[in-house]
């Protein structure tokens, strides 16, 4: 399947080889290894601006943008998190690892199959249901787009109960009107227009949708991205575990129409 898709953002498959039992895909290298490497805190000192940030954000998105409307295949990852994204010596991101990757018929809304890829990244409607769609990638880029921000992982246990599960306690910082408590702190020391990171911040909520119908498809991602379009102004909630938090993304989506910035 991997050599039918070609994408500046899907990493390039140069060959493989079979010896018995041992099977080897060779792809192309990627000077700066996986995504999770760098921006977890801990893992090494290598600090990203938010420049090199957004600039992975974006080629995550145009990536998952192309495998879900633009292939000969319409494809869903199933497996999109900070280690399946390789980083070339420039950070342009490319999306890896296809061995979950499911594609299915274009009259199709969704596929019923057994649950495959990681807890924490995924959605109610998969996980639970088995109701698998390009839906659930576009739940793990708004995790993936918060830990990338924040430079933690999406699930923390040794952290107090209520900051455990970070897309929840993000949420509940938004509705405290708190969300700039998200951002990296080597990233307010570095210097960044702060509305521009909140602007993102907020996109990654509207992905990360409980109702599959409420996350705007890849392409109206990259749009609100770039700016080129406005968020969908309507009631948007978020859940967990089947309790649905009160508040609306109405006033979110209004905000994002509301905010000019170039790339």
């Amino acid at each position: 399947m991997i050599t039918n898709i070609q994408h500046k953002n899907l990493v390039r498959l140069l060959g493989c080889c079979s010896d018995g039992e041992q099977r080897l895909l060779v792809y192309e290298y990627m000077k700066n290894r996986s995504l999770d490497l760098i921006v977890y805190v801990g893992n090494n000192n290598q600090f990203m601006d938010w420049n090199t940030r957004f600039q992975i954000i974006l080629g995550i998105a145009r990536g998952l943008e192309y495998l879900h409307e633009e292939s000969p295949l319409r494809i869903v990852h199933r497996d999109m998190k900070a280690s399946n994204v390789l980083l070339d010596d420039k950070f342009q991101p490319r999306i890896s690892d296809f061995r979950l990757a499911r594609f299915f018929p274009e009259d199709q809304a969704y596929l019923s199959t057994t649950f495959a890829g990681t807890l924490g990244y995924t959605t109610l409607e998969y996980a639970i249901r088995g109701e698998l769609s390009e839906k659930a990638d576009i739940y793990s880029f708004g995790v993936l787009l918060l830990e990338i921000i924040c430079c933690r992982k999406n699930t923390n246990l040794n952290l107090p109960t209520e900051q455990q599960y970070h897309p929840e306690y993000a949420w509940k910082l938004y509705e405290k009107n708190k969300v700039n408590e998200l951002i990296d702190l080597r990233l307010r020391k570095h210097g960044i227009v702060e509305r521009d990171v909140v602007h993102v911040i907020h996109v990654a909520f509207l992905c990360i949708q409980s109702l599959a119908n409420l996350r705007s498809p890849m392409s109206e991602v990259v749009a609100m991205l770039t700016c080129k379009a406005n968020a969908r102004v309507g009631q948007h909630s978020w859940t967990r575990g089947g309790e649905q938090k009160g508040a609306s993304l109405m006033m979110l989506s209004q905000k994002l129409s509301l905010l000019p910035w170039e790339y």
